[in-house]
């Protein structure tokens, strides 16, 4: 989704000599800026910030991914690096550098390998070193991450009582079990992925707060637990006090040793010694950009609450794209549908959603999937299920295969992503969380058909960021609060991340919604009855 700001009617400037896409901010500069930088699955995205966290200027480079065998899903650091430059160096074109002053960070949460003197190793059988990361989405380590969720380990009650194959310790096993000679016994550094660009700019190999407490169990007051560790078979990497995988550790936002290095400014086009903040995973990066913002005169309860009754949803590649883009790219209808949405100048998304409204006749949209319902985890379930397992689900297929059922089928599966949010929601508050109001970014944010749904289905009102690239915005406000120019980071959210629109959920739609979530709920449990008797003897 290249053009999506194109696609959904909310280009807001013009491109640049450069490629980048510059948008105008009035005659009155600022006289600060702050580079953020976006490594997504598909893409690097860079923005110029401003104080006010209004995009400057935005560039996009697609990146390489490997699939060597089913469920093996690589990246190559060098070429990711190497994107990072192209974008950066976009979107500073024609600004004074002397005004830029801090970068910050954040990308996928993907395993980057480098031997003790920094240079990749293979992860692959192939010993194709060039391809050294073992992306997020990647799932080889099944066996792995079972014999982990076996130990019922203390450190696994912090990563939601079970881990998911897609975090780091699984993985690390099977490199060590998999590739021992070619890649595990050569390895010198083990990084998640945002903590790999951080050095790369600054020579500095601490490790950010948010990667190792979210996907690799370290403990923010206590540490490293030795004993998970020893128990997985992972003893080695407790030597030379975790060396390998992070012994310094910084929130998110700290500034990294003495700032861009001169070889990473020449490769970044920036200048020299500019701060560099410690990093964060992309979703977060969002979360930053849209969750503390000043909602003051909208009538939302959570203006009265704490900071933590709002959930930020991050729309991108994990949660939501690949699900629908499935679902629509594999129906038979798809071809008419390219070519129509094509000829009107259109998305496909975009032409959907006014198809919908046509069919919908005198009843509201969402009712057209009363007899069809979808379960989304077409790859696994990782939150709040934690169940690589599960698989997709339709319920209430006919024999019709026109632009209609294509049309009613894309609505059904936006339903169970919104259904999917209402259940981490519930798990949430089942754990004593109190949540009132979701503030939505990322990609399908600018979907107005997936916004209305996520209000309905939750029954809570979605907060929409004013600058629809939130994650970049993000990444800024980390290198904001590295520059010093903000006092805290709450200080720099507050400053750089404004309300754009607040859509509220349909109350008189909510029984509908009630008796298909039921339905929803029964999907996953009818699943693990078939999956049960199948076992059976």
């Amino acid at each position: 989704m290249e053009n999506e700001l194109e696609w959904w009617g909310l280009e807001r400037g013009y491109y640049n000599a450069g490629g980048a896409m510059a948008v105008p901010s009035g005659d009155q500069k600022p006289e600060s800026y702050y580079v953020g930088v976006d490594v997504g699955t598909g893409s690097v995205r860079a923005a110029l910030v401003d104080q006010r966290g209004t995009l400057v200027a935005f560039a996009e480079q697609p990146i390489n991914q490997w699939e060597p065998q089913f469920n093996h899903h690589e990246q190559s650091s060098e070429d990711i690096w190497a994107a990072c430059c192209v974008v950066t160096k976009k979107v500073v074109q024609g600004i004074d550098l002397n005004q830029i002053r801090g970068l910050g960070f954040d990308a996928t949460c993907s395993l980057v390998v480098l031997d003790k003197q920094f240079r990749p190793l293979p992860v692959n059988h192939e010993g194709n070193s060039h391809q050294n990361i073992i992306m997020w989405l990647d799932h080889r380590a099944v066996s792995q991450v079972h014999r982990i969720n076996e130990t019922k380990h203390s450190v696994l009650q912090y990563v939601g009582g079970v881990m998911s194959v897609e975090m780091q310790a699984p993985k690390l096993l099977w490199l060590k079990e998999n590739l021992r000679e070619t890649c595990w016994d050569k390895a010198g550094h083990f990084f998640d992925l945002p903590d790999f660009l951080s050095w790369k700019a600054t020579g500095v190999t601490a490790r950010s707060l948010c990667s190792l407490v979210c996907k690799w169990t370290y403990l923010a007051e206590e540490g490293w637990d030795d004993s998970f560790w020893k128990k997985v078979g992972l003893e080695d990497l407790i030597a030379d006090n975790y060396s390998k995988i992070g012994n310094q550790v910084l929130p998110p936002g700290a500034s990294l040793g003495n700032g861009l290095t001169p070889e990473a400014a020449k490769d970044l086009g920036l200048p020299a010694g500019i701060a560099v903040a410690a990093s964060l995973i992309d979703a977060h990066a969002g979360g930053l950009g849209v969750i503390g913002a000043d909602v003051r005169g909208y009538g939302l309860a959570c203006e009265e609450q704490p900071v933590t009754s709002r959930l930020a949803v991050i729309c991108g590649t994990s949660s939501c794209h690949i699900g629908i883009d499935h679902m629509v790219q594999g129906h038979a209808a798809f071809p008419e549908l390219q070519a129509k949405a094509t000829a009107r100048c259109q998305s496909v998304y975009a032409y959907l959603n006014s198809h919908l409204d046509l069919i919908k006749k005198a009843q509201p949209v969402g009712f057209l999937t009363v007899d069809l319902h979808v379960w989304p985890d077409f790859h696994g379930n990782r939150s709040p299920l934690a169940d690589l397992t599960l698989k997709g689900m339709v319920t209430g297929l006919k024999l019709s295969q026109d632009l209609d059922d294509l049309a009613i089928l894309y609505l059904a599966t936006i339903q169970a992503i919104a259904f999917g949010t209402r259940l981490i929601i519930e798990a949430m508050e089942a754990a004593g969380h109190s949540i009132s109001t979701l503030f939505l970014c990322g990609g399908l944010s600018k979907n107005p058909l997936f916004v209305q749904m996520h209000a309905d289905i939750t029954g809570m009102p979605v907060v929409l960021s004013q600058e629809v690239e939130s994650v970049l915005v993000g990444a800024a406000i980390l290198g904001a609060c590295a520059s010093g120019d903000f006092s805290s980071v709450q200080e720099a959210m507050a400053r750089m991340s404004k309300v754009g629109k607040v859509v509220f959920p349909r109350h008189e739609d909510k029984r509908y919604y009630d008796k298909k979530y039921q339905v929803f709920l029964k999907l996953v449990e009818h699943q693990k009855e078939y999956a049960a008797i199948m076992k059976g003897d």
